[in-house]
């Protein structure tokens, strides 16, 4: 299969809370950790190189932000082999922020592209929605890490 356009990750949400807030979040991990991964070497920022952690998963990956303007936007690389992930951040009426992320740059055949990204919708989706209830209310939702509980296959959660 010969792909004419190379497949994008994309979701997006509407999170109740000012931009700043929703991109501080985002390159702070002190605030990160509430709703995506464990742990991180350090904060986002441009041209220095941080690792996350998903512990209950045993899994980390390196992150490169190749560019970074506050309260609006951040590129970065992740992965092995590396995908470049964009995040929008779009101040709205009332304090609201519109945020947007998009991953692309998938390796392997058609197929293998596809799979990656329709994946990584999914995981960026929870990890959207996980910000959305830890900025606007609080509440750390446990999204990712029971994405994958143990006991249950991928092939079983992709049925």
């Amino acid at each position: 299969m010969e792909l004419k356009e190379s497949p994008t990750a994309e979701a997006g949400m509407l999170i109740r809370r000012p931009v700043a807030e929703v991109f501080e979040a985002i390159v702070d991990p002190s605030v990160t950790t509430k709703f995506w991964f464990t742990h991180s070497s350090g904060r986002l920022d441009e041209g220095k190189p941080v690792e996350w952690e998903w512990r209950m998963y045993g899994v980390s990956t390196r992150v490169e932000v190749s560019e970074i303007v506050a309260n609006e936007r951040i590129v970065m690389q992740w992965g092995d082999p590396p995908t470049t992930v964009v995040w929008s951040f779009t101040e709205m009426p009332d304090d609201t922020t519109f945020l947007e992320v998009r991953n692309f740059g998938f390796a392997g055949s058609g197929d293998e592209q596809v799979n990656q990204a329709v994946g990584s919708t999914g995981g960026f989706s929870l990890v959207l929605a996980g910000a959305k209830a830890w900025l606007e209310q609080g509440l750390t939702l446990g999204l990712i890490g029971d994405r994958h509980p143990k006991g249950i296959s991928a092939e079983a959660v992709s049925d």
